[in-house]
């Protein structure tokens, strides 16, 4: 079992990949003036069932644009790939920009996917005693370190009346929470969208609580500095399909279910139920949206979740129109 870091851990974590990406750095803009100069594809960062699914689906919908995929895990490892040039642009929460932020990554967001929150929460097994978040109290609770649903469990103690030390974190990647939490390793697992929804309907899990009234709803596509600097166009080309599918996806949630089931392997009841948390739209960087994004960064560091305060407007490139 992992407990909650101090500051001086993630300074430590932080550190290291900010000097990932200052090493890497001049590498990475030689890079991508390259692929600019060259009219190659945008390298874009994805997981299993993600954009390029979506886009895939929408077909003629989607405005043209040239795409090479790289596919991933999760956040964190994305956010690392961003860091050291391997990827131009990719999305992720905004928890996760925060902590991307924190540590000195030089990636900026150029556009916001709002949603209504719920596809990230915190679930139990069918059989568990936890009925509400003050339950949780001395418990075990699955999730990944700085992102979505450690915010959310943070938020949801806080919001309970409970202290950020009530549970005990264990931080360990989405397959072996899973059956950490089948097997009673774990009391609860915090997580976001396809897990949540498999572990509902496939394993019968209950779910305590959601991002709904809790988080922002709001994720971010992000790109590096020097790929907004040297492929603009691109970037924008890349927000404009991305929009136009997620509008095709509002208006065929049943026909993307589908096709995202065939993908990803899982049942169609289950992609159903991730669509519809999918279901969004891609906006501008208003000052709403950045106002948004600042109160979550003062939670990260009140919770200390990160080590200090962050100015998220350094982190925010509100140019793009699409």
């Amino acid at each position: 079992m992992e407990s909650s870091p101090g500051p001086g851990d993630y300074r430590l974590m932080l550190g290291r990949r900010a000097l990932l990406g200052t090493t890497l750095g001049a590498l990475a803009l030689s890079s991508s003036r390259a692929r600019a100069a060259a009219g190659q594809p945008l390298l874009v960062g994805d997981q299993k069932g993600g954009v390029r699914s979506l886009l895939s689906a929408a077909g003629a919908a989607v405005p043209a644009t040239s795409i090479n995929w790289v596919l991933f895990a999760g956040a964190p490892m994305l956010i690392q790939a961003m860091t050291a040039g391997a990827v131009e642009v990719g999305a992720i929460g905004d928890a996760p920009l925060v902590f991307a932020q924190a540590g000195g990554s030089p990636i900026r967001a150029v556009a916001g996917l709002r949603t209504d929150g719920t596809t990230t929460a915190l679930v139990v097994q069918r059989d568990s005693a936890i009925r509400s978040i003050a339950d949780l109290k001395g418990k075990r609770v699955a999730t990944l370190r700085a992102q979505t649903g450690h915010y959310l469990t943070l938020a949801a103690l806080r919001e309970a009346g409970l202290p950020d030390d009530a549970v005990n974190f264990v931080f360990i990647p989405p397959t072996s929470a899973k059956l950490a939490l089948q097997t009673g390793a774990v009391d609860a697992w915090a997580t976001w969208g396809p897990y949540i929804a498999d572990a509902k309907i496939s394993d019968g899990a209950r779910e305590i609580v959601n991002g709904g009234k809790l988080m922002s709803g709001l994720s971010y596509i992000v790109a590096r500095q020097d790929t907004i600097a040297a492929r603009p166009d691109a970037v924008a080309a890349y927000l404009r399909a991305l929009s136009a599918g997620y509008r095709w996806m509002g208006a065929h949630e049943d026909l993307y279910a589908a096709t995202w089931a065939g993908e990803v392997g899982l049942s169609v009841p289950v992609a159903r139920e991730v669509v519809r948390g999918m279901r969004g739209s891609i906006v501008p960087l208003t000052p709403e949206v950045v106002t948004a994004q600042q109160h979550v960064a003062d939670f990260m560091a009140a919770t200390r979740m990160i080590p200090s305060h962050l100015d998220v407007q350094a982190a925010m490139d509100t140019s793009f129109r699409f």
